[in-house]
């Protein structure tokens, strides 16, 4: 480790205090979260080892462990095999501090996450139809030939379909739904990535994505609008098919 990151580290554990006794996981990845994203330190930043932060909160190693894991499923944090876990650029976009921890839990939030995603890429979209660019078009052709490419390797698909979705937020103009949505995909993002779960769905989701583009084509907000309200019909219940099927083998 470097000066400058032993530095950073030494910093970071100094300003994290010992957890009260009995603090759950998820107490621990709230801690951790609050002070990601407090400005304190720099994005990039390699964190302190496990047992410096275990240390530091007074904690085990297992319970910095599985919070440091919840917050990569969030995207708050990176691991990089044989380097370290670093803090992600942009995490104070990412994820502002009022979505809390309590968001991923629970059946009714999780649903009501789904309803929402849905109605802001309504919006999304509607804005991005007048608004779009031919490169932006040119980069979700991409994004369509790459999920076509995907259909037997799902991993491909699930990625090329959130970008196809980060264009249409991007070209909407609005920064500010642009980053509701983006935390919104992280929050759900576990239930994202297990919604298509065969080839047949993936097909399906393809066509309704291609739907989409020839409504962004012809820059028309009604048809985008009926294009963008079908598909999130469907994602949506793939999605919470998904979820469904976990919460019942629990």
């Amino acid at each position: 480790m470097s000066v400058n990151s032993a530095a950073a580290a030494a910093h970071i554990t100094a300003a994290l205090a010992p957890m009260e006794h009995g603090s759950v996981v998820s107490e621990v990845a709230e801690r951790l979260l609050a002070y990601f994203t407090s400005g304190d330190i720099a994005a990039g930043t390699r964190l302190p080892a496990e047992r410096q932060l275990a240390a530091s909160l007074g904690v085990g190693r297992s319970a910095v462990r599985e919070a440091l894991a919840a917050l990569e499923i969030l995207g708050i944090v990176i691991v990089r095999p044989g380097s370290g876990t670093y803090l992600r650029d942009g995490v104070s976009e990412l994820l502002p501090r009022t979505l809390s921890w309590g968001l991923m839990l629970g059946e009714p939030r999780t649903r009501e996450l789904v309803e929402l995603r849905s109605g802001l890429e309504v919006q999304a979209v509607q804005l991005a139809a007048t608004r779009i660019s031919d490169e932006a078009l040119e980069r979700m052709r991409a994004d369509l030939d790459a999920m076509e490419s995907g259909l037997d390797n799902l991993a491909v698909f699930v990625e090329a379909d959130a970008a196809f979705h980060k264009e249409i937020a991007a070209a909407s103009g609005n920064q500010v739904l642009q980053e509701l949505l983006q935390s919104i995909r992280s929050l759900l993002r576990i239930w994202v990535d297990r919604a298509l779960t065969d080839e047949g769905h993936a097909a399906a989701a393809l066509s309704e994505h291609r739907a989409i583009f020839k409504a962004l084509e012809s820059r028309d907000p009604a048809l985008v609008t009926e294009a963008m309200v079908s598909h999130m019909g469907t994602a949506s219940r793939r999605l919470l098919a998904g979820y469904d099927a976990a919460s019942s083998s629990q």
